[in-house]
C-alpha cells in the first residue's frame, strides 16, 4: 500500500510539480518560500490522502492558496520591507532580459499586497482561473473574489506606477512576456 501512495505521488508530482512550484513560488515571492509552502500542501496532503479522492492537483492547489492567503509563515514587517529598501538605493542594471526584471518586479509588488487579495490577483490573472474557479478554490463567494481582486488591482497599480517608469524597455514598444499581466497592470483589459 505505501509503494502504491509513493509511486503515486511520484507520477502527480513528475507530472504537475512544476506548475505547483511556480504557483507556489507566485504566491510567496521566492524559490525557498515556495518550497517550503508546497512543502506544507503535500504534507496536508498525506495527512488526508483518504479524504482527498481523485482530484488530487485540486486539492494541493486549494491548500497553497489557503496557506498562503491564512498568512502562513507570517513574517515582520522588516523581513518584507528590508529587502525592497535596499533595492531602491541601487541603479538598474542594463540588461537585454527585460521580462525577467518585469517578472521580479511583479512578485515584489504582489509581496506587498494582504494574503488573500494576493492569492487571488494570482489565481485570476497568473494562472487565468475564472472568478468562479477562484471563488470555488478559495471557497468564498464570487463577490469577494472581485473585491479582492479590485483592491489588489488598484494597489499594484499605485505600485507599478512608480516602479514601471523606471524599467524602461517598456517604452520602446517591445511586447512583454506576460502580457496579459501588464494588461491587467496598466489598466489595459480591453481585447
Amino acid at each position: 500500500m505505501r509503494n502504491e501512495v509513493a509511486e503515486d505521488l511520484e507520477e502527480f508530482l513528475g507530472s504537475r510539480g512544476h506548475q505547483l512550484m511556480r504557483a507556489a513560488i507566485a504566491l510567496t515571492g521566492s524559490r525557498s518560500d515556495g518550497e517550503d509552502l508546497l512543502q506544507a500542501a503535500l504534507e496536508r496532503l498525506l495527512r488526508n490522502l483518504p479524504r482527498v479522492g481523485t482530484d488530487t492537483e485540486a486539492y494541493v492547489r486549494r491548500t497553497l492558496y489557503n496557506l498562503a492567503a491564512d498568512g502562513w509563515r507570517r513574517r515582520s514587517v522588516w523581513q518584507r520591507v528590508l529587502p525592497l529598501i535596499r533595492a531602491e538605493g541601487r541603479e538598474p542594471a542594463p540588461d537585454a532580459t527585460a521580462a525577467v526584471d518585469i517578472r521580479d518586479a511583479l512578485i515584489r509588488m504582489l509581496q506587498q499586497l494582504p494574503p488573500r487579495q494576493r492569492t487571488v490577483i494570482v489565481l485570476r490573472y497568473w494562472e487565468q482561473r475564472s472568478e468562479a474557479e477562484t471563488a470555488s478554490l478559495l471557497g468564498c463567494s464570487e463577490g469577494t473574489v472581485k473585491s479582492a481582486a479590485s483592491r489588489g488591482l488598484t494597489r499594484l497599480r499605485l505600485l507599478a506606477s512608480a516602479q514601471l517608469t523606471d524599467l524602461g524597455p517598456l517604452a520602446d514598444g517591445r511586447q512583454l512576456a506576460y502580457p496579459r499581466a501588464s494588461q491587467v497592470l496598466l489598466g489595459n483589459t480591453e481585447g
